[in-house]
C-alpha cells in the first residue's frame, strides 16, 4: 500500500540562498526552515536531503544560532532538537550544505525521464548549439536534491530563494523578485519571495540567458522567458495567456489567487512541462517556434498552456496529498485542454480533443488496466500514465454532462473554496459535488475512480410496431471491471427530426424500447460522444450517410466519414466523402482524404483531382499534408508535380509531405531540390530529408550530411527514424566507408543518457546487422550491459 506520508512536522517556510559551481554542477546552498509539530510533540526533525555534503545544522533562536547534533545517510537527514516540541511551538533550523545532483543514481520514469532534480546545461559552454542554463524539476520528489525539505505533497510552505549568478545571466522562481544586489564580485543575487504556500515538489529556480516577455492580467506580472532568438515568436505561442486567466477564473469563480503567472522554456527538459507554482517550465521544442513554424503548430502548443495553468488551482492551490490521489491534480489539467478549446475554438474542436483523449486511454488499456485513484504501485512515478490524464479527463467530461453545467462548475467552486491551499483525496471531490448536487454520487465515483477498467459495448437496434429495440450489450470482463451504470442519451431521427431518449444501462444485457411514429433514417447511440467506452454500434451504409449530412457534431461526423465503405459500385458513398473534403472542420476533411486513399471506383480521375485540390488549396496544413501522402499511395500514377510544388509551400509540415512522397516515386530533379533544403533547422523536414536519403541517397557527402546533422535532431526522432534511416542510407555505402557511422551508432547505443536514442541506435545496429553478422556479437553485448530496466524490455521485443 502506498497510503499519504504520516505528518510529524508541519514545514512552515523555506528560506534558501543558493549559488552555483558550474565546473563541478554543484549548488553551493544554506536552507533555512521554519517547523512545527503537526500534533504529537516532537524531539526529532526528520528531513529528505539526497546526495549532499552537510556542513553544519544549527538551531535558529532569537538571532541566535547553535549546534545541533544529527545523523546523515545521504538520504534522510535526522535532526536531534534541543528540547521537545509542542505542536504550538515553532522553531527553525539552518542547514549548510552542498548539493552534488549528478552523483545520484538516476532514475525517473516515461513522464519525467530524470528524477536527479537540479540539471546543468552545458555547463561550461563548450556545446555551440545550446545555452548555458541551470533549471530544477521537482516532481515528484526531486526537489530535496538540491535542498533539504519535507518532500511529501502533503507539506505546504512559503518560501524565499536567493540565487547568487554571474551578473549577464537572469534568473527565475517562484512567487515576486523583492531585490536584485549587485556583488562586488561581479555577480549578482536576486531574491524572489512566494508568500502563499504550496507544496515542496512546486518550488523552482530557473537561471540563463533569456529573453523575458511581458504581459499583464489585472495588474499581476505575465511573463514569458524565452531564448533570445525566439523573442518574436514567444507572443504567439504563449499570447492566449491572459485570456485563459480569464476564462478559467470566471469559468471556476475562484480568480488565479497567485502573485505572478510566468513561463518559462528551457533547453533538455526531463518532461515536457511542469506546474511549479507561478513559473512554470516547458521543454523548449513544444513553445519555442521560428515564424515559418507556427503554421504547423496547431493547437497543441496551447493546449499544455492551458494544462499547466489550470494546474494552479488544481494542483497547486488544492493538491493530491499523495501520489494515489494523483488524478486529483492530472485528471483536471486534462480537462482544461478541452475546456480551452471548446471555449476559443469551438464544439468541434472540443470534440476533436475528447476523440484523441479518449483514443490515447483506450491504447494503453490494451496492456494495462488500473483504478484512477490506486494505492498500490511500485513507485510514484508509475502514477504518471495515460489513466491519470487522459482517461481521467474523460471521466470528468462524463460527471459534467451528468450533473450539467451549472452544478458541475458550482462543484468545482465549492471544493476549490473548502480545499484552499490544502491537501486533498477523492473523496473530497465526491462530497463538494454531493452537497452541491443533493445526490448520493457514490455510484460514479466508485465505478470511475476506484474500479479498473472501462465499458465495452455492443449495440444494436430494430424496428417494429412503432418501437425502436435497442439493445446494449456490456462484454468486459467481469471479473475485473464493474458492471456498470451508464447513464446515456440516445437519438432518434424519423422524419428528418432528431428525439433525444435519456436512458440507463445498469444490466450487463438490456434491451430499451422507444417510441417512433415511422421507420427511423437513424438512431445514434450516445450521440452526445460522452461515455468513455469501446463501443461496437451496428449501423448500415444509409444510415451513416444519414448521419453525415444531419448530425452537427465533428465526432459523429468523423465516426460516419471512416466508418462508410468505399465500394466500387457505391456512387452515393464516393459523392458523399468527396462533398466532405469541404468540411468547415479540419479533421473531418483530413479524415474524408484518408478515406480515399488508394480509391479505385468509377469516380477515380474525380477523386483524384479533389485530392490534388486539397493538396494545393486546403487552408489547413495537416490536410494538405495528409492530401499529398494520400497521392502518393496510388501506384502507377504520377503527381511528382504536385510533390515538387509542395517543396515550395509555406508549411515545413508539407514540405516534409513532399519529399516523403518523393523519396517513394524520385524524379530527376527531386535528389537536387531535396539536396537543397539540407541546411533546414525544421525537424520535420530535417527527419524526412534522412528517409529520401535513405531510399535513394548513396554519395560520401550525404553520409557525412547524416553524420553532421545527428546533433540536430530531436532524441525522439532519432528513435522513430532518423538513426534507423541512417543505417538503412549506409547498407548502400562500401563496408570500409561504414565505420565511422557503425562507431558512432554504437557508442550511442551504449552511452546516450536518453533512453529513445539507445534504442535508435540500436534500432540501427539490427538493420546493418542483416548484412554484416559481426555485429551480432555487439548487440548481443550492448543488452547485456544495458541498466535500464525498460530499454532491456524493448530489446526483448525487437529480438
Amino acid at each position: 500500500m502506498q497510503p499519504a506520508a504520516t505528518i510529524l512536522h508541519d514545514l512552515l517556510d523555506t528560506k534558501l540562498d543558493v549559488r552555483f559551481d558550474w565546473a563541478k554542477q554543484w549548488l553551493l546552498g544554506t536552507a533555512t526552515l521554519t517547523v512545527k509539530p503537526h500534533f504529537y510533540p516532537q524531539t526529532q526533525l526528520v528531513l529528505d536531503a539526497k546526495g549532499f555534503d552537510i556542513k553544519s545544522v544549527k538551531l535558529v533562536n532569537g538571532g541566535k544560532e547553535k549546534n545541533l547534533t544529527y545523523t546523515y545517510d545521504k538520504k534522510k537527514l535526522t535532526i536531534t532538537l534541543d528540547r521537545t516540541y509542542a505542536r504550538t511551538e515553532p522553531c527553525q533550523v539552518r542547514i549548510q550544505y552542498v548539493a552534488k545532483p549528478n552523483e545520484l543514481e538516476v532514475g525517473g520514469s516515461a513522464a519525467i525521464t530524470q528524477d536527479k532534480g537540479l540539471y546543468f546545461i552545458n555547463p561550461l559552454g563548450t556545446d555551440k548549439t545550446k545555452p548555458r542554463q541551470l533549471w530544477t524539476q521537482g516532481e515528484t520528489e526531486g526537489n530535496s536534491c538540491w535542498f533539504p525539505t519535507i518532500d511529501r505533497p502533503n507539506q505546504r510552505m512559503t518560501q524565499e530563494i536567493s540565487l547568487t549568478v554571474e551578473s549577464g545571466l537572469k534568473t527565475l522562481s517562484n512567487g515576486l523578485l523583492i531585490s536584485s544586489r549587485k556583488n562586488n564580485d561581479g555577480t549578482r543575487t536576486d531574491t524572489w519571495k512566494q508568500s502563499l504556500a504550496h507544496a515542496p515538489y512546486l518550488a523552482m529556480l530557473a537561471v540563463g540567458d533569456f529573453a523575458v516577455i511581458s504581459d499583464t492580467w489585472r495588474g499581476k506580472p505575465v511573463d514569458y522567458y524565452v531564448d533570445p532568438k525566439f523573442s518574436n515568436t514567444a507572443r504567439a505561442v504563449f499570447g492566449n495567456t491572459p485570456q485563459m486567466l480569464d476564462y478559467f477564473s470566471k469559468k471556476l469563480g475562484v480568480d488565479f489567487p497567485w502573485e505572478k503567472y510566468t513561463q518559462v522554456a528551457v533547453h533538455d527538459f526531463v518532461s515536457g512541462a511542469m506546474e511549479n507554482t507561478t513559473a512554470v517550465t516547458f521543454e523548449q521544442s513544444l513553445v519555442q517556434f521560428a515564424p515559418r513554424e507556427l503554421a504547423d503548430v496547431g493547437y497543441d502548443a496551447e493546449s499544455t498552456v492551458a494544462h499547466e495553468l489550470f494546474h494552479h488551482w488544481f494542483g497547486d492551490y488544492v493538491t493530491t496529498e499523495s501520489w494515489a490521489n494523483l488524478p486529483l491534480n492530472e485528471s483536471f489539467a486534462d480537462y482544461s485542454e478541452l475546456l480551452w478549446a471548446e471555449h476559443k475554438y469551438g464544439a468541434d474542436a472540443a470534440g476533436l480533443v475528447q476523440q484523441e483523449k479518449l483514443n490515447r486511454y483506450l491504447e494503453e488499456a490494451q496492456s494495462k488496466r488500473e483504478p484512477l485513484i490506486r494505492y498500490r504501485y511500485a513507485k510514484q512515478e508509475d502514477m504518471f500514465d495515460r489513466h491519470s490524464y487522459d482517461k481521467g479527463g474523460r471521466v470528468l467530461h462524463m460527471l459534467r454532462n451528468y450533473v450539467g453545467d451549472d452544478a458541475f462548475f458550482a462543484s468545482l467552486n465549492r471544493y476549490l473554496t473548502q480545499n484552499k491551499f490544502s491537501s486533498s483525496e477523492i473523496a473530497k471531490l465526491r462530497i463538494a459535488f454531493e452537497e452541491t448536487t443533493g445526490e448520493d454520487l457514490m455510484w460514479f465515483f466508485d465505478q470511475w475512480f476506484m474500479q479498473r477498467g472501462h465499458p465495452e459495448l455492443k449495440v444494436t437496434h430494430s424496428f417494429a410496431n412503432g418501437q425502436v429495440s435497442m439493445r446494449v450489450q456490456q462484454l468486459q470482463d467481469s471479473t475485473f471491471t464493474p458492471i456498470y451504470r451508464l447513464p446515456v442519451t440516445v437519438t432518434v431521427w424519423a422524419n428528418n427530426q432528431p428525439t433525444d431518449h435519456r436512458i440507463t444501462v445498469t444490466k450487463a444485457d438490456q434491451t430499451f424500447r422507444l417510441p417512433s411514429s415511422q421507420r427511423p433514417s437513424l438512431v445514434k447511440f450516445d450521440s452526445q460522444a460522452q461515455l468513455l467506452a469501446e463501443i461496437e454500434e451496428e449501423r448500415t451504409q444509409d444510415e451513416l450517410m444519414y448521419q453525415y449530412t444531419h448530425a452537427k457534431s465533428y465526432l459523429q461526423r468523423y465516426e460516419a466519414v471512416t466508418q462508410l465503405k468505399v465500394k466500387s459500385a457505391e456512387l452515393p458513398v464516393s459523392t458523399l466523402l468527396r462533398s466532405a473534403l469541404n468540411d468547415p472542420f479540419w479533421a473531418v476533411r483530413q479524415a474524408a482524404v484518408q478515406a480515399l486513399r488508394r480509391y479505385k471506383g468509377p469516380e477515380g480521375n474525380a477523386v483524384r483531382q479533389d485530392l490534388q485540390q486539397v493538396a494545393m488549396k486546403d487552408k489547413s496544413s495537416q490536410v494538405r499534408a495528409t492530401a499529398l501522402n494520400a497521392l502518393a499511395s496510388f501506384s502507377n500514377e504520377n503527381y511528382s508535380s504536385a510533390f515538387l510544388t509542395a517543396l515550395n509551400d509555406s508549411s515545413y509540415k508539407v514540405v516534409s509531405a513532399g519529399i516523403q512522397a518523393l523519396a517513394k516515386t524520385p524524379t530527376a530533379d527531386s535528389q537536387e531540390k531535396v539536396a537543397a533544403m539540407q541546411e533546414s533547422q525544421n525537424a520535420e523536414v530535417l527527419t524526412s530529408i534522412a528517409t529520401y536519403y535513405s531510399l535513394n541517397g548513396s554519395s560520401t557527402e550525404q553520409y557525412q550530411w547524416f553524420m553532421r546533422r545527428l546533433p540536430d535532431v530531436s532524441d525522439a526522432d532519432l528513435y522513430r527514424s532518423y538513426l534507423p534511416d541512417f543505417a538503412t542510407f549506409m547498407l548502400r555505402m562500401p563496408p570500409i566507408e561504414r565505420e565511422k557511422g557503425i562507431q558512432r551508432l554504437e557508442s550511442l547505443a551504449r552511452t546516450a543518457p536518453s533512453t529513445f536514442v539507445r534504442l535508435g541506435a540500436y534500432r540501427g545496429l539490427s538493420i546493418l546487422a542483416s548484412s554484416m553478422p559481426t555485429l551480432k556479437a555487439t548487440l548481443q553485448d550492448i543488452r547485456s550491459k544495458e541498466k535500464d530496466e525498460q530499454v532491456k524490455a524493448y530489446y526483448a521485443m525487437m529480438q
